[in-house]
């Protein structure tokens, strides 16, 4: 989980041109907003299904006399899993999970991150250096480990795989948060409202987070893509979701001895697994260019 979004373009903003150049910035700016509805669209669906799995499943999750590997049809649209479970009914609970995951992560990453991430920008040099330290050395931690550790002490739950993955997120938003809050303290602004008696926590409400929350909010979209394969991951290690809650990741490795006799047991999880990532990292594209309107012009 190493990806983070870059900081905002200060230069200043390229002057209307009706060159062939300018015609290609419409053209790749369409192109973006066109990445932003795709994954609204793919992100929209798969949660509009997990919403509706609220009130409505089409069999008990723990139904298993459905037979043994039926393929897809009649009563079971997607077909039933080697116990006989139905395969459309554990894939809208592992879709409940994975969009928990996705939202939990980002809550813990983004308060923490964001958190450590203030203070260290306003710290005095040789602590901003150690907290950058720290967080260099967190950034490499892997998060498959750190998972373990807590499950060894807390146990396997899916609470225990947000904390994990969360935590792991936390050290990128908060090394992000870092950078951008130092960028914003070194503007005019800032020593003007500071000249004019504005509290330091004023300031922060006012200047600060206003102007670091598109490019936050940005990373976090992307982390959440990142942070539903890593609970996939976990599961399929046997240290997610323990059954008999289903999970992407858990459904994948049972499928696997029988990926050749009844392929829908696998294909369905991998197909919903990639459609819900692409269709989060093409939210996450969509917004950072609406974020930072200059860097779409460019």
């Amino acid at each position: 989980m190493s990806s983070t979004a870059s900081p905002p373009d200060l230069s200043p903003a390229p002057q209307s041109d009706p060159s062939p150049a300018s015609a290609r910035a419409g053209a790749g700016s369409r192109r973006r907003s066109l990445h932003l509805v795709i994954g609204l669209v793919l992100v929209g669906i798969i949660a509009g299904g997990v919403l509706i799995s609220y009130f409505w499943l089409p069999f008990a999750p723990d139904d298993t006399s459905g037979g043994r590997l039926v393929p897809p049809g009649g009563d079971h649209l997607l077909g039933t899993d080697k116990l006989g479970r139905d395969l459309l009914t554990q894939l809208l609970i592992g879709g409940r999970i994975a969009l928990a995951t996705a939202l939990g992560a980002v809550a813990v990453g983004g308060v923490l991150g964001v958190s450590f991430g203030l203070l260290a920008g306003f710290a005095t040099r040789w602590l901003d250096d150690a907290a950058a330290v720290v967080l260099d050395i967190l950034i490499a931690f892997p998060t498959l480990l750190l998972a373990m550790l807590l499950v060894a002490g807390a146990g396997a739950s899916l609470t225990t795989a947000i904390l994990a993955i969360g935590l792991a997120m936390a050290a990128i938003v908060a090394r992000l948060t870092r950078v951008l809050v130092k960028q914003v303290l070194g503007r005019d602004y800032i020593t003007a409202a500071r000249i004019a008696g504005v509290s330091w926590p004023r300031v922060v409400a006012s200047h600060v987070l206003p102007n670091i929350a598109p490019v936050v909010l940005v990373n976090l979209a992307l982390q959440a893509g990142l942070a539903v394969l890593a609970e996939a991951s976990l599961s399929y290690l046997g240290l997610g979701t323990p059954p008999p809650n289903a999970s992407w990741g858990r459904m994948l490795y049972e499928a696997q001895a029988t990926v050749l006799t009844a392929p829908a047991a696998a294909l369905a999880p991998g197909l919903a697994l990639v459609a819900l990532v692409i269709g989060m990292n093409l939210t996450a594209d969509g917004l950072r260019d609406l974020a930072d309107p200059r860097r779409a012009a460019r």
